[in-house]
Protein backbone atom coordinates (compact mmCIF):
# COMPACT_ATOMS: atom_id res chain seq x y z
CA UNK A 1 0.00 0.00 0.00
CA UNK A 2 2.77 2.66 0.90
CA UNK A 3 4.37 1.60 -2.68
CA UNK A 4 1.57 2.31 -4.50
CA UNK A 5 1.38 5.87 -2.53
CA UNK A 6 4.54 6.84 -3.23
CA UNK A 7 4.31 5.80 -6.78
CA UNK A 8 0.98 7.44 -6.56
CA UNK A 9 2.49 10.92 -5.24
CA UNK A 10 5.55 10.67 -7.49
CA UNK A 11 3.15 10.62 -10.65
CA UNK A 12 1.08 13.96 -9.09
CA UNK A 13 4.49 15.63 -8.08
CA UNK A 14 5.72 14.74 -11.98
CA UNK A 15 2.77 15.95 -13.44
CA UNK A 16 3.07 19.25 -11.58
CA UNK A 17 6.60 19.79 -12.70
CA UNK A 18 5.87 19.42 -16.36
CA UNK A 19 3.03 21.80 -15.98
CA UNK A 20 5.27 24.23 -14.35
CA UNK A 21 8.11 23.51 -17.18
CA UNK A 22 5.66 24.05 -19.48
CA UNK A 23 4.61 27.13 -18.70
CA UNK A 24 7.97 28.80 -18.20
CA UNK A 25 9.30 27.61 -21.75
CA UNK A 26 8.44 30.89 -24.20
CA UNK A 27 6.04 30.35 -26.72
CA UNK A 28 8.89 31.14 -29.10
CA UNK A 29 10.39 27.46 -28.63
CA UNK A 30 7.54 25.93 -30.25
CA UNK A 31 8.89 27.12 -33.34
CA UNK A 32 7.46 30.95 -33.22
CA UNK A 33 4.05 30.14 -34.84
CA UNK A 34 1.94 31.32 -32.35
CA UNK A 35 3.89 34.67 -31.22
CA UNK A 36 4.50 35.25 -35.09
CA UNK A 37 0.85 34.93 -35.15
CA UNK A 38 0.48 37.58 -32.70
CA UNK A 39 3.42 40.11 -33.59
CA UNK A 40 2.09 43.36 -34.77
CA UNK A 41 2.25 44.13 -38.78
CA UNK A 42 5.36 44.57 -40.55
CA UNK A 43 5.81 48.30 -41.73
CA UNK A 44 7.60 51.33 -42.24
CA UNK A 45 8.18 53.26 -39.31
CA UNK A 46 7.29 56.74 -40.04
CA UNK A 47 9.16 57.57 -36.26
CA UNK A 48 5.48 59.39 -35.18
CA UNK A 49 4.69 56.67 -32.87
CA UNK A 50 1.07 55.79 -31.76
CA UNK A 51 -1.43 58.71 -31.65
CA UNK A 52 -4.87 59.17 -30.36
CA UNK A 53 -7.49 59.79 -32.55
CA UNK A 54 -11.22 60.41 -32.23
CA UNK A 55 -11.38 57.12 -33.62
CA UNK A 56 -8.85 54.83 -31.67
CA UNK A 57 -5.28 54.98 -31.14
CA UNK A 58 -3.93 55.39 -35.21
CA UNK A 59 0.00 53.41 -34.66
CA UNK A 60 2.96 53.36 -37.43
CA UNK A 61 1.55 50.28 -38.84
CA UNK A 62 -1.68 51.62 -39.42
CA UNK A 63 -0.36 54.86 -40.88
CA UNK A 64 2.00 52.25 -43.34
CA UNK A 65 -1.06 50.76 -44.22
CA UNK A 66 -3.18 53.32 -45.10
CA UNK A 67 -0.13 54.84 -47.13
CA UNK A 68 -0.02 51.60 -49.16
CA UNK A 69 -3.62 50.92 -50.18
CA UNK A 70 -3.16 55.02 -51.74
CA UNK A 71 -0.16 53.48 -53.91
CA UNK A 72 -1.52 50.42 -54.94
CA UNK A 73 -4.66 52.69 -56.31
CA UNK A 74 -1.79 54.89 -57.87
CA UNK A 75 -0.77 52.29 -60.09
CA UNK A 76 -3.57 49.59 -60.77
CA UNK A 77 -6.33 52.41 -61.45
CA UNK A 78 -4.04 53.16 -64.88
CA UNK A 79 -2.78 49.31 -64.86
CA UNK A 80 -6.75 48.69 -65.27
CA UNK A 81 -7.57 51.60 -67.64
CA UNK A 82 -4.71 49.89 -69.98
CA UNK A 83 -6.00 46.84 -69.74
CA UNK A 84 -9.48 48.14 -71.09
CA UNK A 85 -8.13 49.64 -73.72
CA UNK A 86 -5.20 47.08 -74.63
CA UNK A 87 -6.81 43.56 -73.95
CA UNK A 88 -7.89 41.52 -76.74
CA UNK A 89 -9.17 39.04 -74.50
CA UNK A 90 -12.33 39.27 -72.52
CA UNK A 91 -11.24 38.20 -69.69
CA UNK A 92 -8.57 40.54 -69.70
CA UNK A 93 -10.75 43.30 -70.21
CA UNK A 94 -12.68 41.86 -67.56
CA UNK A 95 -10.04 42.14 -65.09
CA UNK A 96 -9.68 45.98 -66.29
CA UNK A 97 -13.12 46.63 -65.55
CA UNK A 98 -12.35 45.33 -61.89
CA UNK A 99 -9.45 47.16 -61.25
CA UNK A 100 -10.91 50.56 -62.58
CA UNK A 101 -13.59 50.30 -60.56
CA UNK A 102 -12.36 48.58 -57.18
CA UNK A 103 -9.43 50.97 -56.93
CA UNK A 104 -11.56 54.03 -57.86
CA UNK A 105 -14.01 53.52 -54.72
CA UNK A 106 -10.66 52.27 -52.54
CA UNK A 107 -9.17 55.31 -53.53
CA UNK A 108 -11.72 57.66 -52.36
CA UNK A 109 -12.33 55.91 -49.34
CA UNK A 110 -8.59 55.49 -48.38
CA UNK A 111 -8.42 59.41 -48.69
CA UNK A 112 -11.15 60.17 -46.53
CA UNK A 113 -8.96 58.14 -44.41
CA UNK A 114 -6.03 59.91 -44.76
CA UNK A 115 -7.96 63.48 -44.28
CA UNK A 116 -9.67 62.62 -41.08
CA UNK A 117 -6.59 61.09 -39.25
CA UNK A 118 -3.98 63.55 -40.39
CA UNK A 119 -2.29 60.83 -42.50
CA UNK A 120 -0.12 62.27 -45.62
CA UNK A 121 -0.73 60.20 -48.66
CA UNK A 122 1.75 59.52 -51.66
CA UNK A 123 0.39 61.66 -54.51
CA UNK A 124 2.65 59.26 -57.60
CA UNK A 125 3.61 55.14 -57.39
CA UNK A 126 6.55 54.56 -56.33
CA UNK A 127 9.71 53.84 -58.45
CA UNK A 128 9.28 50.16 -58.55
CA UNK A 129 5.67 50.56 -59.46
CA UNK A 130 6.22 53.29 -62.26
CA UNK A 131 8.88 50.40 -63.20
CA UNK A 132 6.02 47.86 -63.81
CA UNK A 133 3.54 50.32 -65.61
CA UNK A 134 6.73 50.75 -68.17
CA UNK A 135 6.77 47.34 -68.46
CA UNK A 136 3.16 46.61 -69.28
CA UNK A 137 2.99 50.30 -71.52
CA UNK A 138 6.26 48.70 -73.41
CA UNK A 139 4.73 44.89 -74.29
CA UNK A 140 2.78 44.45 -77.20
CA UNK A 141 0.11 41.65 -78.21
CA UNK A 142 -0.27 38.19 -76.25
CA UNK A 143 2.74 39.30 -74.15
CA UNK A 144 1.46 42.62 -72.73
CA UNK A 145 -1.78 40.34 -71.35
CA UNK A 146 0.71 37.70 -69.85
CA UNK A 147 2.42 40.58 -67.99
CA UNK A 148 -0.48 42.28 -66.82
CA UNK A 149 -2.01 39.49 -65.20
CA UNK A 150 0.92 37.97 -63.84
CA UNK A 151 2.05 41.90 -62.31
CA UNK A 152 -0.86 42.07 -60.57
CA UNK A 153 -1.54 38.85 -59.49
CA UNK A 154 1.75 38.39 -57.44
CA UNK A 155 1.43 42.08 -56.26
CA UNK A 156 -2.00 41.23 -55.16
CA UNK A 157 -1.61 38.27 -53.62
CA UNK A 158 1.43 39.82 -51.39
CA UNK A 159 -0.74 42.53 -49.73
CA UNK A 160 -2.98 39.64 -47.94
CA UNK A 161 -0.89 38.93 -45.03
CA UNK A 162 -0.52 42.68 -44.12
CA UNK A 163 -4.42 43.11 -44.75
CA UNK A 164 -4.79 39.93 -42.33
CA UNK A 165 -2.48 41.57 -39.93
CA UNK A 166 -3.76 45.30 -40.06
CA UNK A 167 -7.43 44.02 -39.88
CA UNK A 168 -7.22 41.53 -36.57
CA UNK A 169 -5.06 43.81 -34.78
CA UNK A 170 -5.59 48.05 -35.61
CA UNK A 171 -7.22 49.33 -32.62
CA UNK A 172 -8.75 52.08 -35.26
CA UNK A 173 -12.23 51.82 -36.30
CA UNK A 174 -11.70 53.65 -39.82
CA UNK A 175 -8.15 51.64 -40.58
CA UNK A 176 -10.15 48.42 -39.90
CA UNK A 177 -13.04 49.73 -42.28
CA UNK A 178 -10.57 50.18 -45.04
CA UNK A 179 -8.79 47.17 -44.55
CA UNK A 180 -11.76 44.95 -44.20
CA UNK A 181 -12.64 47.09 -47.76
CA UNK A 182 -9.24 46.69 -48.91
CA UNK A 183 -9.53 42.76 -48.41
CA UNK A 184 -12.85 42.72 -50.69
CA UNK A 185 -10.99 44.12 -53.17
CA UNK A 186 -7.87 42.15 -53.22
CA UNK A 187 -9.91 39.03 -53.11
CA UNK A 188 -12.26 39.92 -55.96
CA UNK A 189 -9.09 40.85 -58.54
CA UNK A 190 -7.21 38.02 -57.51
CA UNK A 191 -10.62 35.66 -58.75
CA UNK A 192 -10.68 38.13 -61.78
CA UNK A 193 -7.05 38.00 -62.59
CA UNK A 194 -6.65 33.81 -62.28
CA UNK A 195 -10.15 33.86 -64.03
CA UNK A 196 -8.20 34.91 -67.63
CA UNK A 197 -6.23 31.67 -67.30
CA UNK A 198 -3.04 33.42 -67.92
CA UNK A 199 -1.30 33.04 -64.42
CA UNK A 200 1.82 31.57 -63.76
CA UNK A 201 1.26 29.87 -59.78
CA UNK A 202 4.99 28.70 -60.25
CA UNK A 203 6.43 32.07 -60.05
CA UNK A 204 3.49 33.60 -57.98
CA UNK A 205 5.09 32.42 -54.87
CA UNK A 206 8.12 34.60 -55.55
CA UNK A 207 6.19 37.61 -56.07
CA UNK A 208 7.23 40.69 -57.86
CA UNK A 209 10.56 43.18 -56.43
CA UNK A 210 9.27 44.68 -53.54
CA UNK A 211 8.42 48.38 -53.46
CA UNK A 212 10.92 50.47 -53.33
CA UNK A 213 10.60 52.82 -50.33
CA UNK A 214 8.70 56.00 -50.32
CA UNK A 215 10.98 59.12 -50.85
CA UNK A 216 9.72 61.99 -48.66
CA UNK A 217 8.90 64.30 -51.98
CA UNK A 218 6.42 60.97 -52.75
CA UNK A 219 3.94 62.03 -50.01
CA UNK A 220 2.25 64.94 -49.79
CA UNK A 221 -0.90 66.19 -47.75
CA UNK A 222 -4.03 65.56 -49.10
CA UNK A 223 -6.04 68.21 -49.87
Amino acid sequence: MGTRYAIGSGVVITALAVTLIALLIPVESYGGRASAAAAAPAGEDDGGGTMSTAYGPLTAADRDFVRKVRLAGLWELPAGRQAQQRGTRPSVRTAGDHLVDGHTELDRQVIQVGQALGVDLPNQPSTQQQEWLRQMTSAQGDEYERLFVQLLRQAHGKVFALLAGIRAQTRNSMVRSLATSANATVLDHITVLEDTGLVDFDAVAGGPPPATPLRPSDVRPTK
